[in-house]
């Protein structure tokens, strides 16, 4: 398998909280006895709902040079999620930014890196990444203990978002110039999260992430957040060249 090589994921995919488990059919749920309804009158009601999904997610795939030699070795994962601008089906376009841009002239860094593209209407959903991720497990020596997330703008944001939905993925993430969910950051408290932002972002302005930390830091999460005086939305230029990044990332554990 070379480096860079293109490949497309066909995933069932589940629920969340149901076991994914290549593409069975859904569990199929017990019974229920309706309550009687009066007639007449609207009354509320919860329903407990399963749904399979098939979707389609290509992405490049790059496997570390002694990824070959070494056939016992389990190997860190980095995932990137690109930005909105990027979205579609040009894959080539997920290239332009980030680790896929320069990842095959590092042959110092010991990643396996997947690079996802997000449909053109789309944005980024943890479900399906978590999807993806369990794929991935099943056929790559992928060590589960060391995948981590980072992602810019539309993908700092999408970062966020699969930490929170499902925090027992991920050993870390680096969200770049994105924003999360402060009511639920309490999931994510165990989770080390370095994050990056331009000072002077008029696209996703600064404020969402630093409340993001904020709430984080208070659900108990110790989050650093390195932000670039003068710097509009690309922040991810000196992010991805920010001193210790990718050593950082490497050095994270899931808890």
């Amino acid at each position: 398998m070379n480096p860079g090589r293109r490949r497309v994921l066909h995933a069932c995919l589940a629920a969340p909280g149901l076991a994914l488990a290549g593409c069975s059919a859904a569990p199929t749920l017990p019974p229920m006895t309706p309550e009687p309804t009066p007639a007449g009158q609207q009354v509320a009601r919860s329903a407990d709902l399963v749904a399979t999904v098939r979707a389609t997610l290509p992405y490049w795939l790059y496997l570390p040079p002694a990824y070959h030699a070494e056939p016992q070795r389990r190997w860190p994962t980095l995932f990137f999620l690109h930005g909105s601008g990027e979205r579609g089906s040009d894959l080539a376009a997920v290239k332009a930014q980030g680790p896929p841009a320069f990842i095959e002239a590092r042959p110092d860094l010991p990643f396996i890196v997947v690079s996802p593209q997000a449909p053109a209407d789309g944005a980024w959903d943890p479900h399906l990444l978590h999807a993806l991720l369990r794929q991935l497990q099943a056929t790559l020596r992928i060590d589960a203990h060391r995948v981590s997330a980072t992602g810019l703008s539309m993908g700092g944001r999408g970062s966020w978002a699969w930490a929170i939905e499902y925090p027992d993925d991920l050993a870390a993430i680096a969200p770049v110039c994105g924003e999360g969910d402060e009511d639920r950051m309490a999931r994510i408290r165990h989770l080390p999260v370095w994050a990056f932002h331009g000072e002077a972002d008029t696209v996703v302005p600064v404020e969402l992430q630093r409340r993001a930390i904020a709430a984080l830091r208070e659900a108990g999460g110790q989050p650093r957040l390195s932000i670039y005086p003068g710097v509009g939305h690309d922040a991810w230029t000196p992010a991805y060249a920010e001193p210790g990044l990718f050593d950082w990332l490497l050095a994270q554990r899931r808890r």
